[in-house]
């Protein structure tokens, strides 16, 4: 397998609460909700980088397209790592998604390898890291 990835999916409960916390909170670029026509097409994504992009899916029609049940969500499972270029962005980015309804379950502190990092869940409970790593710094 060749390492690429280009859409993460976000199984949601809501899907136009998470549209607004991820679209109107934190001012991630999307088009909203597109695919609405279909039975279980209902989508939106977002612009992450080049040739990334983040998708919020309504979880049951994740699980009946992969043809699993749904489940419990478990928010240990999966974090997803936003690094930044700075201590002072880590405590922005952590302001930004307190006020657009996130849940700062640890707020950021010293890390034990040298860097700076703090957690937050999205409003279905997805784990979100933002983390300033002195050797992991981001393209300018």
């Amino acid at each position: 397998m060749k390492p690429r990835i280009t859409v993460i999916t976000l199984g949601v409960d809501d899907l136009e609460r998470s549209l607004r916390f991820y679209r109107d909170g934190l001012g991630l670029a999307t088009e909203g909700i597109i695919g609405e026509q279909f039975e279980n097409g209902a989508v939106a994504f977002f612009d992450l980088q080049p040739g990334l992009k983040l998708a919020i899916w309504p979880r049951k029609s994740l699980a009946k397209d992969s043809g699993l049940p749904l489940g419990s969500a478990c928010a240990t499972e999966l974090s997803l790592g936003h690094n930044v270029s700075s201590r002072a962005e880590v405590d922005e980015v952590m302001a930004q998604a307190r006020a657009a309804g996130a849940v700062i379950v640890k707020p950021a502190l010293d890390t034990f390898w040298g860097g700076y990092a703090g957690y937050f869940q999205d409003p279905d409970g997805h784990l979100w890291e933002v983390v300033w790593n002195p050797e992991m710094l981001p393209a300018q």
